[in-house]
């Protein structure tokens, strides 16, 4: 498709955002992200795995790619469905006191939680769910965005000597913090921290030094604190996403079928047509599933950013780890987010 850059939509760690006008006559509204073809790993890797989980209307939609000569540099470019009310963030912002309705909040995590079965479904893991990253388009409709650091289940199952920081440090599982896991679970705590934080209009953790905050998600028994004024099933709800043990939190799929979701007007159907993978689900489908079932991500870990002790192998204490983390033992690549000015580990 020919296209020609127009006016910026806004920028992020991996380079800028553009409207993208087709050169030919058409009604179909675009955006573009690009970057250096020199750094352009991320942005790739985002435009391969939205080929594969292509057709699943709560995930953006990807249009093609191309190169390009500006200025001088070659540019990489992914061509992006347009979302026209922005990130759930910037809806966050512009709301009174940043909180949103329950019964809005219900809307939303039920379409996120579609995206994220058929995500998971298909073998991947998100790994940087966040406000940022949920696009809101017309008819109300919400989108999952911004897969540059996703990963196949599998390509992290087999990295299981080396660990990595994935992902935004407020929405960070605690199996992530301390031993690298991000496996499905680990989206399912960053959903709840999303939740959360629509319902109270802060994030759930209260840290602006982020090494007191890996540590209180890594260390101990603390969970995140929401509301004492919740409904009682939308507590319920986030107490399963916010269950220590990754093998017990609760799937995308057992998520659906939630009273806080399950009594939405849109029936809860798992296999859609548009989101259908064609590959069986293996998460139960109820609680008492889980005594003879391990999650798959529960021995998941990635490679970019490894954590090893002083001697070269792996530390047992969950302290310990983050300890050689944050004193600067290892060198972590991580970029700071224009948002909120966290940082986002790459």
């Amino acid at each position: 498709m020919d296209w020609v850059r127009g006016e910026p939509v806004g920028h992020g760690s991996f380079g800028k955002v553009n409207f993208a006008v087709p050169t030919k006559q058409s009604t179909q509204v675009m955006v573009v992200k690009s970057c250096a073809a020199s750094r352009s790993a991320t942005l790739m890797n985002e435009k391969l795995i939205l080929d594969e989980i292509k057709g699943c209307p709560q995930i953006i939609n990807c249009l093609g790619d191309s190169y390009t000569y500006e200025n001088g540099k070659k540019l990489y470019n992914v061509l992006l469905e347009y979302a026209s009310g922005g990130a759930l963030s910037e809806k966050l912002k512009s709301s009174r006191d940043r909180q949103l309705p329950e019964i809005e909040i219900r809307k939303y995590t039920k379409a996120l939680l579609k995206g994220l079965h058929y995500i998971h479904k298909s073998g991947y893991v998100h790994c940087d769910i966040k406000p940022q990253n949920i696009l809101l388009a017309e008819y109300g409709q919400v989108k999952l965005a911004d897969f540059g650091l996703a990963k196949r289940v599998e390509s992290i199952k087999d990295e299981k000597l080396r660990c990595e920081l994935r992902g935004t440090p407020l929405y960070m599982s605690p199996e992530m913090v301390t031993s690298g896991e991000q496996g499905t679970p680990a989206d399912i705590w960053a959903l709840g921290c999303v939740i959360a934080e629509m319902a109270a209009g802060v994030p759930v953790w209260g840290y602006s030094n982020i090494t007191q905050l890996l540590m209180k998600i890594g260390v101990g028994d603390a969970l995140p604190e929401f509301p004492e004024k919740l409904s009682e099933e939308e507590k319920d709800f986030l107490q399963k996403c916010f269950i220590k043990d990754p093998s017990k939190r609760w799937t995308a799929e057992m998520l659906l079928n939630h009273q806080f979701v399950a009594d939405q007007d849109d029936t809860v159907t798992l296999n859609d047509e548009r989101c259908e993978s064609g590959t069986p689900s293996t998460s139960p489908r109820c609680p008492f599933d889980f005594p003879d079932w391990v999650s798959e991500g529960s021995a998941e870990s990635t490679v970019t950013c490894p954590i090893h002790s002083n001697g070269g192998s792996w530390s047992t204490a969950p302290a310990e780890r983050l300890r050689v983390l944050l004193v600067g033992e290892t060198k972590i690549e991580s970029d700071w987010s224009v948002a909120d000015g966290w940082v986002s580990v790459r």
